[in-house]
């Protein structure tokens, strides 16, 4: 009987395998070349040195490809790849163009492959890449320091003031967190679509947001389910919900991070210096946010370090990330999974609020709540005016 239930599985799969093994030997019967060479070559990068340009590319189409000519500003310049012209389906390459560029001037790059595809790259205001030496590596980690860490721990500690409300001015601040969420949740989202655009189209960088976000909510609220029911809780512990929420933010920090180190890599640094300022008053917000469900129990000090470590942290990491490796389909995941973390998170509040509120037989959305919850959405909306460009 089992033997039977086995290759009744087995025998629709290996003929899924004949079929496709038969596509591929003898094609589909209709044998018509494409009106156009498929090609696709990938920009990743473009970093500018003394002595020109180096050009960071993949070949994410389906067939190989050969680069054969390069212009950079409407001339034809010479060129150098490693490890070849020629590059096979999802090879990496790079590209040495010596030439004289001025700085803080705009260059455009084209690259031609062999069967007159272009590619476009664009320098929009040409300055020295930083290198990958200590004193930049610190450099960076005390700019991620300073957007993550710091206002994250000025945000904890309105915990003090905070913790002298009552019930309700508490579940109004818990709403306001959830307005901090929502506004977060959604910024998530926007910024990994926008990243992942910049990926190769084969990466499928808006899939790749989606199902971080998916998954990670779901894998959360399943491990949520799985701690309450271990310690025989009806709702989840107040630091368990302020750990997941520093976890949340501290990968929506890692996004921004990546936006500060790429701006400084890219010579914008006037853009990167005024990031960082926004980002600093921007994320006090978070810290407050974080604070909010500690305040019906008495957390200590360490737990304070904890969450504001978790939190601010990545922002580090998003700047090292940013400024000397950036990838695209990396920080399309990390968003993804930063807005499933967070989605969890205003599931969580939002849970524990309507049970406070049946509990009290109040009602689930009183004027109080309203309100907190529409401050918090107008706090983060006002202070990403300083953040946006």
């Amino acid at each position: 009987m089992k033997v039977k239930w086995i290759i009744s599985g087995l025998v629709p799969l290996l003929l899924l395998v004949a079929v496709v093994a038969w596509v591929m030997i003898n094609g589909a019967g209709i044998e018509k070349d494409p009106a156009a060479p498929i090609e696709v070559l990938n920009i990743e990068r473009i970093n500018t040195t003394y002595s020109g340009f180096e050009i960071s590319i993949s070949n994410t189409g389906p067939e190989p490809l050969t680069i054969s000519q390069v212009i950079v500003n409407d001339s034809i310049w010479n060129f150098g790849v490693s490890p070849s012209e020629s590059l096979k389906r999802f090879e990496e390459g790079e590209i040495t163009i010596n030439y004289p560029w001025v700085q803080g001037d705009p260059h455009v790059i084209k690259i031609i492959t062999e069967n007159g595809i272009i590619t476009e790259g664009e320098i929009a205001a040409a300055t020295l890449t930083p290198e990958r030496s200590w004193s930049n590596f610190l450099n960076y980690g005390f700019i991620g320091f300073y957007v993550g860490i710091v206002p994250i721990t000025l945000g904890l500690l309105w915990y003090p003031f905070m913790k002298r409300f009552s019930r309700k001015w508490i579940n109004a601040i818990l709403a306001l967190t959830v307005g901090l969420l929502l506004f977060l949740f959604i910024g998530t989202l926007a910024d990994g679509f926008e990243m992942g655009a910049e990926a190769p189209a084969v990466l499928q960088g808006t899939m790749v947001v989606m199902l971080g976000a998916v998954l990670t909510f779901l894998l959360l609220i399943g491990f949520d389910q799985y701690s309450q029911k271990k310690q025989a809780l009806k709702v989840s512990s107040p630091f368990n919900i302020a750990l997941l929420m520093a976890v949340g933010i501290g990968l929506h920090n890692f996004g921004e991070g990546l936006a500060i180190g790429t701006s400084f890599s890219l010579g914008e640094a006037a853009l990167g210096t005024f990031l960082v300022i926004g980002f600093t008053l921007h994320n006090i917000t978070e810290g407050i946010g974080i604070a909010a469900p500690l305040l019906k129990i008495k957390p200590r000090i360490r737990d304070f370090v904890l969450l504001g470590v978790i939190a601010g942290a990545p922002a580090i990491i998003g700047t090292w990330v940013g400024g000397f490796i950036f990838s695209p389909i990396l920080g399309a995941l990390f968003l993804g999974i930063g807005a499933g973390a967070i989605l969890q998170v205003i599931y969580v509040i939002t849970k524990m609020l309507i049970n406070d509120h049946k509990k009290h037989l109040e009602p689930t959305v009183s004027w109080l709540n309203f309100s907190g919850f529409t401050i918090g959405l107008l706090i983060m909306y006002l202070t990403a005016f300083f953040v946006k460009y």
